[in-house]
């Protein structure tokens, strides 16, 4: 088939998997109603089943973890209201739109966790005054947020039940919180099960088996350990066996007889929103103009390309270990960033020692007049895209004023990074697989980040799996863009302004 009539067939293919995602999504929220408002400074939602309010309503408030959001845990929150539920959720001080920075960072972990203890119990006080002071009420919260809603319960016995996702459990005795469901991600990383083990055999006596009930509801003292097949720290999220088994130990915490009802799956038909952006992208890219011809990029062999590759993954972490990181006021993005940063300096220097160096000045055979158009519209495309789907399904994506003032900073490290890879793995003798090899080292130097500076910087952990998302979508469409330009600009510089948005929206405001 020709590239005229394939190109066209794709962007048809991928709007239709955009209208078919749209419409599956649209039906985990079909008879709810959401109503969104202010606590005191905290962001909430409310979603419930549709209707008129029902006083005695079971009320449960839902917590994100670390560089979360209310979106974030809204397809939870649709699950239980379809189960007749009342669902809260919110933004932590720092996260989503919340404009109340959090408060110390990492630094100051006490005064952080004040802050988002008082905002839990803003939130906690929201769905009392919609639901009413006498509606049961329970608790459930995802890895930061799990901590966080195991320490409230711990001093709210009118807590009936907790259900805590990907946490580590330190603040779990055998009397507190009353009635806890434990659930992880089979994929998650060995201490958070170890944690969850350790939690429900407090209460079993010994050796916990999966699925079992230890202790009895009436007294408080009803554990449960749940491992979700096949999903990790966020994929847990959107499980349908945490969303059942969570919805199964409430009723059963608050003695209703109902089975589980419609849980919302949106997981699989977030999948196919993406996929259906990138084929949507092919079209697109068609239409650029063609900007390099030869095409240009260092093109290495092996060899060489190797070397240039590795030296930036080792190199970085080691440079940036006694380096300060609090140049910009949102926690773990400022070290990204430096290390976006440094990385591209360094792989720039790698490829004039190869002999390959970046262009200072105007090639013959590029048209510059083109370049920079044609990269600004793939970066609009690349980011706008994702923001239209993602914002409200699964993240908060729009930045805050607040937020949006960092994305150009953030953008001076992340295009400094783009711009050297897509140099060094494009270009006429460009071998296939090495845009592949680069994304790989990038991500064992983040390991290793972690590795020599645990405290400060496990949290890279949490947004590594964004960043291999991101490479695989960027990878498509920058091989594309490519293919049609001839010049690595232009999917650098979508690729980068993904990055330094996605940095600058999701990761949590300190002061």
């Amino acid at each position: 088939m020709s590239t005229s009539v394939r190109t066209p067939l794709q962007g048809l293919a991928g709007a239709l998997l955009i209208a078919v995602a749209a419409i599956l999504l649209g039906q985990g929220s079909a008879g709810l109603t959401i109503v969104r408002g202010m606590a005191g400074s905290t962001p909430v939602s409310l979603t419930r089943p549709a209707g008129a309010a029902d006083p005695g309503r079971p009320v449960v408030v839902i917590a994100h973890g670390f560089a979360g959001s209310r979106q974030m845990m809204q397809s939870l929150a649709a699950s239980l209201a379809q189960n007749g539920y009342a669902a809260v959720t919110f933004d932590f001080p720092g996260h989503g739109r919340n404009r109340v920075p959090m408060a110390g960072g990492l630094d100051e972990e006490e005064g952080a966790v004040r802050g988002m203890l008082s905002a839990l119990a803003d939130a906690v006080g929201y769905g009392r005054s919609l639901a009413g002071a006498e509606a049961p009420l329970a608790l459930v919260g995802h890895s930061m947020g799990a901590d966080l809603v195991i320490r409230h319960a711990a001093t709210h016995p009118e807590i009936a039940a907790t259900v805590a996702i990907s946490s580590f459990f330190r603040e779990v005795t055998p009397d507190s919180p009353r009635n806890l469901l434990v659930v992880t991600g089979a994929l998650e990383p060995g201490p958070l099960h170890e944690g969850a083990v350790r939690a429900v055999e407090m209460t079993a006596g010994g050796p916990v088996e999966e699925g079992t009930t230890y202790g009895r509801f009436g007294e408080g003292t009803a554990r449960r350990l749940v491992s979700a097949d096949g999903v990790e720290h966020i994929g847990v999220l959107f499980s349908p066996e945490s969303h059942a088994e969570t919805v199964a130990w409430l009723n059963a915490a608050f003695g209703r007889d109902a089975p589980v009802r419609r849980i919302d799956s949106r997981g699989p038909w977030l999948v196919l929103l993406i996929l259906g952006l990138v084929l949507l992208g092919r079209p697109i890219t068609a239409m650029l103009p063609r900007i390099a011809d030869p095409p240009v990029g260092a093109g290495l062999g092996w060899r060489r390309l190797l070397p240039v590759a590795a030296a930036p993954a080792v190199l970085t972490p080691l440079l940036l270990w006694p380096a300060p990181t609090d140049l910009l006021p949102i926690l773990v993005g400022d070290y990204l960033a430096l290390h976006f940063l440094v990385y591209g300096l360094l792989t720039a220097i790698g490829l004039a020692l190869a002999g390959h160096p970046l262009p200072l000045r105007r090639q013959a055979g590029v048209r510059g007049d083109f370049l920079f158009g044609a990269a600004a519209g793939m970066a609009l495309y690349g980011t706008a895209a994702l923001a239209l789907v993602l914002d409200g399904t699964l993240l908060s994506y729009f930045p805050t004023p607040d937020r949006a003032l960092l994305i150009p900073l953030i953008l001076i490290g992340t295009l400094a990074w783009a711009w050297t890879d897509e140099w060094l793995t494009r270009g006429v003798g460009r071998r296939p697989g090495a845009y592949a090899v680069t994304k790989l080292c990038f991500l064992i130097s983040l390991g290793l980040a972690v590795a020599l500076d645990p405290p400060r910087q496990f949290f890279l952990l949490i947004f590594a799996p964004v960043i291999v998302a991101y490479f695989a979508i960027y990878g498509v469409l920058s091989g594309e863009a490519y293919r049609v330009t001839g010049h690595p600009l232009v999917g650098a510089a979508m690729a980068a302004f993904a990055f330094a948005w996605a940095i600058a929206v999701t990761l949590p405001m300190v002061n």
